[in-house]
Formats: C-alpha cells, sequence, structure tokens
C-alpha cells in the first residue's frame, strides 16, 4: 500500500483559515531583524503566511498585521512588496 503525502498546513494571518502551505505568500523577520517577503518559504526566522484573497490584502494592510505578527514596527515598503508578491502569484 502507498503511503499518502502529507501536505503542510498553515494559518493566514488575516483571514485566520488554515490552508496549504503552497497557496500562501511566507513573510519572514530574520536574526537581523529585517522583515521581507520570502517566495522560496525557506529564509531562516520567524514566518507568517498570508492567502492570496483580496479581503487579506486589505486587512493586512489596515489592520498592519505584519507589526501584530512581529512584535516590531514594518516598513510601509514591505507591506508594498508583500502585496507585489501577493499578486504576483496569482497571475501566474
Amino acid at each position: 500500500m502507498a503511503k499518502t503525502k502529507s501536505v503542510p498546513m498553515r494559518m493566514c494571518i488575516a483571514c485566520r483559515e488554515m490552508k496549504p502551505k503552497k497557496e500562501m505568500t511566507r513573510v519572514v523577520r530574520n536574526a537581523d531583524g529585517e522583515i521581507f517577503a520570502d517566495p522560496t518559504g525557506k529564509a531562516a526566522g520567524r514566518g507568517a503566511y498570508v492567502c492570496s484573497a483580496d479581503g487579506c490584502l486589505k486587512k493586512l494592510n489596515d489592520k498592519k498585521l505584519l507589526n501584530k505578527a512581529f512584535s516590531a514596527s514594518v516598513d510601509p515598503e514591505v507591506y508594498r512588496g508583500v502585496e507585489e508578491d501577493v499578486l504576483g502569484d496569482k497571475k501566474n
């Protein structure tokens, strides 16, 4: 009998829904305190995940959810970079 491979699930910080990791965009804070979108999903550091739903992107920006997830002030450029990354994934 063949083993079924488990699919890693992650929670979106905006809508709080569990979704497959591959469908989400990871934002990471590394040891130096830099916060950036991680398209590979493998960068070292604390990660937070955002799904590609339009409502989630709006909520992420309006409520400054990355500030809460990382307990740090996050530059607006980071929010724009995450939004571009999520919207780029939607087009592909």
